[in-house]
């Protein structure tokens, strides 16, 4: 699987205590790789990460990425064969409430990452992870392809896109080819859509929000049932990443130092409403009311993501639908709600949809480690 090109490999993952910091871990400890996670502490309290245990079994780490002498320290000292950058101020919503900070950890953060790899003088492949948000969101009916505008209305959404702008700005005039045309260093940015799955915690997201209300018998409050989004299970991106991992360090990795999409397919069109009524439907019970704020601040209705791109030239595509993705989710939470203390049940539940994701790629012809001939997509 991916050719086996992470086994034995020393893998450093930025953001690793996060959502989807933690999933990625326990995916490449699978895959036989040696993880090293920088982090700040665990962002929800409960976490991902502490619940299944993860700090045994990945070289844990704390620090701010910021820290740029700190970062570039870790990086020497580590060797890294792979970087792959998620630490980020993730949510829309608490960007309002504190702009400059997520300004300050989404663009001066990257940038630090990016210093601390010059600083060190370190070769190889980065996978720096953005968000479907970095377009300029025209409420278009149609998938964004990555070629679009970047913008962003929210803070948020606009430090997604100066993030995007200072990856490109930093490999165009740091991470340039050498005289025999390879990489120094390959840098490509990963844009996903909305992900779901077991052990999200965040606050003012649907999914956990959903459970909170639903395991104390209260109802969901909704802000914007109508909104489409790009909705997916977290295992789809992540293995748009280390698909691109692969396609980085493989011969002529430098023409896959580029921004990619990641998300369903494009005829998966579904609301938040609909996500609402398949998660009652698999929980076997829940209420909620729509109650969109009167003066809140503002959010999309409308975003899809083309995956063009990536289907064509990386051959990756999607593996489970809306509905397996759903229920998949919550009978995660279903589970671990009946023994939440049970770290290495925890760890296993993450383990059982992985090893259910692998399966159903295999079925589908789905190898991660396929890539179309033929010539380049604009990016």
């Amino acid at each position: 699987m991916f050719e086996g090109i992470y086994h034995n490999k020393v893998v450093l993952i930025t953001g690793h205590t996060g959502f989807k910091g933690t999933w990625l871990s326990i995916w490449l400890r699978r895959l036989g790789a040696r993880v090293v996670g920088y982090s700040l502490e665990p962002p929800t309290t409960p976490s991902l990460f502490e619940s299944c245990g993860l700090a045994d079994s990945v070289q844990d780490l704390r620090g701010d990425i910021r820290d740029t002498n700190k970062l570039t320290k870790v990086i020497f000292e580590t060797g890294p064969d792979f970087v792959f950058h998620l630490a980020a101020a993730p949510l829309v919503l608490e960007s309002y409430e504190n702009p400059l900070e997520t300004f300050d950890i989404n663009v001066i953060g990257t940038l630090s990452v990016l210093e601390a790899v010059r600083r060190s003088r370190w070769n190889g492949p980065i996978v720096a992870v953005s968000s479907d948000k970095c377009y300029l969101n025209r409420e278009w009916e149609y998938g964004y392809r990555e070629n679009d505008s970047l913008g962003g209305h929210d803070p948020y959404s606009a430090s997604k896109a100066a993030m995007e702008i200072a990856i490109s700005s930093f490999r165009e005039c740091f991470f340039v080819q050498d005289p025999s045309g390879k990489s120094v260093v390959q840098l490509a940015s990963a844009r996903a859509g909305n992900v779901l799955g077991g052990g999200d915690w965040a606050p003012n997201r649907i999914v956990p929000d959903a459970v909170r209300c639903w395991h104390s018998n209260e109802v969901l409050t909704v802000r914007s049932p109508g909104a489409v989004r790009p909705w997916q299970h977290v295992l789809e991106p992540l293995s748009g990443y280390l698909a691109l991992g692969l396609a980085l360090v493989r011969a002529g990795g430098g023409d896959f130092a580029t921004s990619w999409n990641f998300g369903p397919d494009t005829f998966q069109t579904f609301t938040v409403a609909d996500l609402v009524e398949t998660m009652i439907r698999t929980w076997g019970s829940g209420r909620w009311i729509s109650n969109p704020p009167a003066n809140g601040p503002h959010e999309t209705c409308m975003l899809r993501l083309s995956i063009d791109k990536a289907s064509y030239r990386l051959g990756w595509r999607p593996v489970w639908g809306f509905e397996e993705t759903v229920t998949r989710t919550i009978k995660w939470y279903v589970r671990h709600l009946l023994a939440p203390e049970d770290k290495s049940a925890t760890y296993n539940l993450c383990i059982g949809d992985i090893s259910a994701y692998e399966s159903a790629a295999g079925e589908k012809g789905v190898t991660w480690a396929q890539q179309a001939s033929g010539a380049a997509v604009e990016s």
